[in-house]
């Protein structure tokens, strides 16, 4: 195998190879804007990942690993308009900045700015057609399934119940697809067997899962000086989670109806919130979470064996294990 060519390097050279025009200043400006907030660059980083572990060249994935980061920065803005937040990585959201207008018109030209750089691999450019066509497959199938996964959730938001499986339904869609999707490029890019391409799905989709439920379980218990939130916020918003949908089902009657007035009132106070967490502990939800995050990040780890042992597998497998261990 070659030389281990660092991910983070090459995710923020993907980005800066991005052409963003400069008019109309209007349009492009937030574009700028957004691709230079910052973030772990995760799904980006996994696209060369995936390739380097399966014995190909990495910086052969520059487009496809900027095309995964313009989609996810789409989807964050078009979130933020649904949600109505303010801030995004500690600056104002693009619709708070600007307007709701520019943010949807910003972000669909990025959604356009996405698949110019899948054009990349276009057979005239020297590319293989099957390579091309099964790229804008996965990514395709990607964008679709975020969005379902976003519709989900805000079903979720006026529904009075939810089950728990499909809550991980939700989140396999809306977070977890597209790390799925980035992992399986790579493998695309280095001309792995399907096998190696569906391990890769399988590595991306459970870390997925078991990010946004560790996600939901931050919320509740993690340090807010560490987690950059206030604890409980998603009890004060009202969100299903994880643990709201586990304590609703094992809570007795009046518990059960007590956490369900708390849920659904937007006016929560802090005592309320106390109540919920207090809940949580109570009936062992907080244990239970932490066991499936755990079984999840396990399953993710299962099927990472499938590959031999290399730099990028180390990387990879690094990454997990940075990802069970944060606290923000």
């Amino acid at each position: 195998m070659s030389e281990f060519k660092n991910p983070a390097e090459l995710a923020k050279l993907a980005i800066e190879q991005i052409h963003i025009p400069e008019r109309p200043k209007s349009l492009y400006d937030p574009v700028r804007y957004t691709m230079a907030l910052g973030g772990k660059r995760v799904r980006p980083q996994l696209v060369f990942l995936g390739t380097g572990m399966t014995g190909g060249d990495p910086e052969k994935a520059l487009n496809a690993a900027a095309a995964v980061e313009l989609l996810h920065n789409f989807t964050l803005i078009h979130d933020d308009i649904m949600d109505q937040a303010d801030s995004r990585r500690g600056q104002p959201s693009v619709h708070t900045r600007w307007d709701e207008a520019t943010a949807i018109l910003s972000g669909d030209v990025m959604f356009n700015m996405a698949y110019e750089q899948l054009a990349h691999y276009r057979p005239e450019h020297g590319f293989d057609s099957g390579l091309f066509l099964a790229l804008n497959e996965v990514f395709s199938d990607a964008t679709r399934i975020v969005c379902e996964g976003q519709a989900m959730d805000m079903e979720f938001e006026t529904a009075l119940t939810v089950e728990l499986s499909h809550y991980i339904e939700m989140i396999s869609c809306k977070t977890a697809a597209l790390l799925e999707a980035s992992l399986k490029m790579g493998g695309l890019l280095s001309g792995a067997d399907s096998m190696a391409v569906e391990k890769l799905g399988i590595v991306g989709r459970q870390a997925g899962v078991a990010f946004q439920i560790q996600d939901d379980l931050l919320d509740a218990i993690a340090d807010p000086k560490t987690f950059g939130k206030r604890p409980g916020g998603d009890i004060y918003e009202g969100k299903k989670t994880y643990l709201s949908i586990l304590a609703l089902d094992r809570a007795r009657k009046d518990v059960r109806q007590k956490l369900s007035a708390i849920l659904q009132n937007s006016a929560c106070t802090e005592s309320d919130v106390s109540y919920v967490i207090d809940a949580y502990h109570d009936l062992n939800v907080i244990i239970d979470t932490k066991e499936a995050i755990k079984n999840h990040y396990i399953a993710c780890l299962s099927a990472l064996e499938y590959f031999g042992d290399s730099s990028y597998k180390k990387a990879i497998s690094d990454l997990i294990e940075s990802l069970k261990e944060r606290q923000s």
